[in-house]
C-alpha cells in the first residue's frame, strides 16, 4: 500500500525518521553530559549497564541499537503501523528524554 494514499506522504515519514535519529543522538549526548554534571540516569536498564560496561560504551551500544531499529523501521515505511510507530516513538522520546534533559541541563545555566 502506498504511504501517500493513507495520508502519510513519503517526505513526512522521512522527516519523522530523521527526527527520531536526531532525538537518539541528543539523548546520548545529553545523557553523557548530564552524568558528567552529576545528574542521575532515570532508566534502570542503562544505570545497571553503566556499571558493567562503562558510560561511554553503554551509550554507544544502546544508541547504535536504537538507530539500527529506526533504520529497520524506515525500511518498512510503507506499512501504516510503522508510520504510526515512528510518530509515537518521537513523541515518547520528546516527553521522556528531550524535555527532562533539556530542563536539567538548562538548570545549570540559570
Amino acid at each position: 500500500m502506498n504511504a501517500s494514499r493513507k495520508g502519510w506522504p513519503e517526505r513526512t515519514i522521512y522527516d519523522l525518521f530523521l527526527l527520531n535519529i536526531a532525538l537518539q543522538l541528543f539523548d546520548g549526548v545529553a545523557t553523557y553530559q548530564g552524568l558528567r554534571c552529576g545528574f542521575q540516569e532515570a532508566n534502570p536498564l542503562l544505570r545497571s549497564t553503566f556499571a558493567l560496561l562503562g558510560i561511554e560504551t553503554t551509550l554507544i551500544l544502546f544508541k547504535a541499537q536504537a538507530c539500527g531499529v529506526l533504520f529497520l523501521l524506515h525500511r518498512y515505511r510503507h506499512r501504516h503501523s510503522v508510520q504510526l510507530a515512528l510518530a509515537i516513538v518521537a513523541v515518547v522520546h520528546l516527553l521522556f528524554s528531550f524535555l527532562p534533559w533539556t530542563a536539567k541541563l538548562l538548570s545549570l545555566v540559570v
